[in-house]
């Protein structure tokens, strides 16, 4: 449906899209830019597949800058970060190849916080997390992308997500999205 919808918009000049998942998705990202156009890009429940399988949509806007954070879920899935970062890779490809001009923000995946229960598939992987963010990070140099490195800023002293930033151990709150929204700025 959502999918859907943004194949119905029409495409607009010098835009900024936010490109990733639920935890992008529930962002009014308008409100948190409102002198810029951006483009809210997130599915809920998508991994890294299925961001390579909307590709045309997004590629087809010729966007200014794209912000990709994607990945939470193709862990909670117990997909190999191996095929993480293959997808990964061919998002990149596909966004060199069809829309060159377009500045790429890789952003490192959040940690969660397994105090909550309430996504258990999602919890107990921050070794993987951690490992896929260094590989992205990696990733983003040999592609000549931008890396930003979100993750250590959402950690309490136990390297957890903090809980003032959550209430599900996974999604943000408003004043995660406050955080997140002050470190994006400088580039958006």
């Amino acid at each position: 449906q959502r999918r859907s919808f943004f194949e119905a918009m029409p495409v607009e000049k010098n835009e900024i899209i936010l490109l990733g998942n639920s935890i992008t998705n529930c962002a009014n990202w308008e409100e948190l830019f409102p002198n810029k156009n951006i483009i809210n890009r997130g599915i809920s429940g998508d991994i890294t597949l299925g961001v390579l399988d909307r590709m045309d949509e997004i590629v087809r806007r010729e966007p200014d800058k794209i912000f990709i954070l994607i990945g939470i879920n193709d862990i909670a899935q117990k997909i190999d970060p191996r095929i993480i970062l293959e997808n990964y890779q061919k998002i990149i490809s596909t966004i060199k190849e069809k829309s060159p001009k377009t500045k790429i923000y890789i952003q490192s995946i959040l940690p969660t916080n397994d105090s909550y229960d309430t996504f258990k598939n999602h919890q107990g992987k921050m070794n993987i997390i951690k490992q896929v963010n260094q590989d992205l990070a990696i990733l983003a140099q040999k592609n000549e992308s931008f890396f930003l490195n979100l993750y250590p800023e959402f950690l309490d002293t136990e390297n957890k997500l903090n809980a003032k930033y959550t209430n599900d151990g996974l999604h943000l709150l408003g004043p995660g999205y406050l955080l997140w929204a002050s470190i994006l700025k400088k580039n958006i």
